[in-house]
């Protein structure tokens, strides 16, 4: 009976062992606790300072077999030692320190890295030099120390830019720059927060199309609960063949964040939604970037539902799925990349409208003005020459933290004589 024993042979990376390379001969039956023993015994490492892996995943769960976790004759395992009490190989001083005064791991950090997708593609997004050098440990914790060191030596600099501040407690304008400085960190630290517990606020996010038919032309509408009326441009009129049908008794001036001018309206016309024809009312007005915009009116007189969960358009009981993102319009993918763009951490760059978050460039410009601002004195807050200098900072700020840029949040204020609530309405209805 003993030659129906079935065994398997494990080779394991032991960075404690001579050779490096520790392999064990044990029962498909094997737990991962009496593996750990047996590794304890080979190479004299404590059961609880043992981090095995096995193809990048942690082996946390002890009671489990090597057949249960799929571990089979000639498998490689990684073992990673942490706080290990017995002896081991000697560390160069220079290297031992920085892994005392920090606690993080670089190692484990990297396999971890290795053994979650998501979280190498994350690190490839916010740290592509980092995530490159996972493969070679080494490297990988000498970018990361090189990290930890270079973040170390800027806290150090505003501490002791702060400590010179208050070097004289009744300087007003110090004081305020401290104040400032104290919460600028706030913020950071608040932006730090998001993108590492809530990354997906700053996923790019595409507008809600749909394919419809407009007297027989097909046309690609924006959907938009937030416009009061449903609006076609000239060109799309023209296209569709009922520029004809435009009366011009209702022309006149559509104002908001700057002018447009409203050729007329089209009171009825037909439309083709799914396999649904419905009459439909256009406000035919210049100004817009897109050629037809389904604006409440529509939504509403025919009881539509936006399902979100569905990513589709629910009218009259027929869904209609919204286009994806390489059928959309180009033209607002060409608007969202000229948007105003605000220094992240690790070099990215955050887009002041849609918040979604772009890869680390070579250069950061506006990170190191942003870190060097409590130096450049009084006149470090001044913005790059704002079009409208009449009009409270606070105001303007306001408004561009909506989403907005400033350009667009001087021009509400200018039509709304500067009040700040009736800017942000006027803006959220353009």
């Amino acid at each position: 009976m003993s030659e129906c024993i079935r065994r398997i042979t494990l080779s394991i990376t032991a960075p404690t062992h001579d050779g490096d390379l520790l392999s064990l001969e044990i029962l498909p039956e094997t737990t991962v606790s009496v593996l750990k023993e047996s590794v304890s015994a080979e190479a004299q490492i404590p059961a609880a300072s043992q981090h095995l892996y096995h193809n990048g995943q942690l082996l946390n769960d002890d009671t489990k077999t090597m057949e249960q976790l799929q571990i089979g004759d000639g498998e490689m395992l990684a073992l990673h030692v942490r706080d290990m009490a017995a002896p081991r190989r000697p560390q160069p001083a220079a290297q031992a320190a920085p892994q005392q005064r920090d606690g993080a791991d670089p190692e484990t950090l990297r396999l971890r890295l290795l053994g979650d997708p998501a979280i190498r593609q994350q690190a490839a997004n916010q740290q592509p030099e980092l995530a490159a050098a996972a493969e070679d440990p080494q490297r990988f914790a000498q970018l990361f120390r090189q990290m930890q060191d270079s973040e170390r030596q800027e806290q150090e600099r505003r501490r002791q830019h702060i400590a010179d501040l208050n070097a004289d407690p009744f300087d007003i304008d110090a004081q305020m720059r401290i104040a400032e400085m104290i919460r600028e960190e706030r913020v950071q630290e608040n932006l730090q927060n998001a993108i590492e517990h809530n990354p997906e606020v700053f996923g790019r996010v595409h507008m809600l199309y749909i394919d419809v038919e407009v007297n027989g032309h097909k046309v690609k509408a924006f959907v938009d609960s937030g416009a009061q009326a449903t609006i076609m441009s000239p060109s799309c009129a023209e296209t569709c063949g009922i520029m004809r049908l435009v009366d011009k008794r209702f022309a006149g001036v559509a104002k908001g964040v700057g002018t447009a001018a409203i050729l007329g309206r089209v009171h009825s016309a037909q439309i083709k939604i799914g396999n649904l024809f419905l009459p439909c009312s256009f406000t035919v007005m210049e100004g817009k970037d897109v050629d037809l915009l389904l604006g409440l009116d529509m939504l509403k007189r025919h009881q539509a539902c936006i399902d979100l969960s569905k990513d589709k358009l629910v009218i009259q009981g027929v869904e209609v799925s919204f286009l994806g993102e390489a059928d959309i319009p180009k033209n607002m993918e060409e608007e969202r990349a000229e948007e105003p763009k605000v220094a992240g951490p690790g070099g990215t760059t955050i887009g002041a409208k849609s918040g979604a978050v772009d890869g680390p460039s070579m250069t950061q410009p506006t990170a190191s003005a942003s870190s060097s601002t409590p130096q450049t004195g009084p006149q470090a807050p001044t913005p790059a020459a704002p079009p409208q200098p009449e009009f409270p900072q606070q105001s303007i700020d306001t408004l561009v933290a909506l989403g907005f840029s400033r350009e667009e949040a001087v021009n509400a204020l200018n039509a709304c004589g500067g009040n700040v609530e009736y800017a942000a309405g006027l803006l959220f209805q353009g």
